[in-house]
């Protein structure tokens, strides 16, 4: 069985990760509950970044149901077309627009069952929906926040929906409304897939993952980027051999030398 956190030590990295961030939020750039519908859509296997890219020529024209539609399938595909599964992007946001406005006025449902019978929106779609536009304490789950609630311990599961369910339970009420931005962040820029930089995260201590990346010590790193640094001037080798040569024979040839 995966170790796992106790509700102290859990409502302790919270507190931590709200100290250091009070007011989280996505890194999606949206104007209303529509253009973000878009972008977490846009966003399936895909960066932030990237959806930003693309979406900031987009929206001033196509921020609304109405507008997206007139603007039409081949066209919004040619301010997708940098994003990854653009094709199907392009028909799933076209069809949840028409969605919106022959059976919710051309709004966003507030409610999971309306949004997850959207085209391309799935749970975790929903949830952040849910959680950014109408401040619902809803966790999303997408691979930082899996990593991250396996790695330290704190709501290990085999399946997202498992750590969702896991995290519901350990997260004091106070934390949820933002809890998954905080692991979704802390898993972006710390606690990274490869090597995590423990040496600078802020739970490293609760933290129960067994592997830990060590701190590199001062004089490891310096001798590190010495030899890199050696390695890559090749023609200072002679003359560095040349000088230790010559300053060996003038020690040897110095009054005080003592061979024995």
């Amino acid at each position: 069985m995966a170790k796992k956190l106790t509700r102290a030590h859990a409502a302790e990295l919270f507190q931590r990760l709200r100290a250091a961030d009070p007011a989280p939020t996505t890194e999606l750039d949206y104007q209303n509950p529509f253009t973000l519908l878009v972008s977490v859509v846009l966003s399936a296997q895909a960066t932030d970044v990237g959806v930003n890219k693309a979406t900031e020529k987009l929206f001033p024209i196509a921020d609304t149901p109405e507008k997206m539609l007139k603007l039409g399938e081949a066209r919004l595909g040619d301010y997708i077309k940098t994003i990854g599964l653009w094709r199907g992007k392009a028909r799933n946001v076209m069809a949840l627009s028409k969605i919106l406005i022959e059976e919710h006025g051309g709004a966003v449902p507030n409610n999971r069952e309306g949004l997850e019978r959207l085209p391309g929106v799935g749970r975790k779609t929903a949830n952040v929906v849910l959680n950014v536009a109408f401040g619902a304490p809803t966790i999303a789950v997408d691979t930082h926040v899996f990593r991250v609630a396996n790695r330290t311990g704190l709501a290990p599961g085999k399946t997202p929906l498992d750590v969702e369910q896991g995290l519901e339970k350990i997260t004091p009420p106070e934390f949820l409304r933002h809890a998954h931005h905080w692991l979704i962040l802390h898993g972006r820029y710390v606690c990274l897939a490869r090597t995590p930089k423990c040496p600078l995260c802020l739970i490293a201590d609760l933290c129960l993952y067994p592997d830990k990346t060590p701190a590199e010590r001062p004089k490891k790193a310096a001798a590190k980027k010495a030899a890199v640094k050696m390695a890559g001037e090749p023609k200072l080798r002679p003359t560095v051999k040349l000088a230790r040569k010559s300053a060996s024979a003038a020690k040897a040839h110095s009054p005080g030398f003592n061979p024995g």
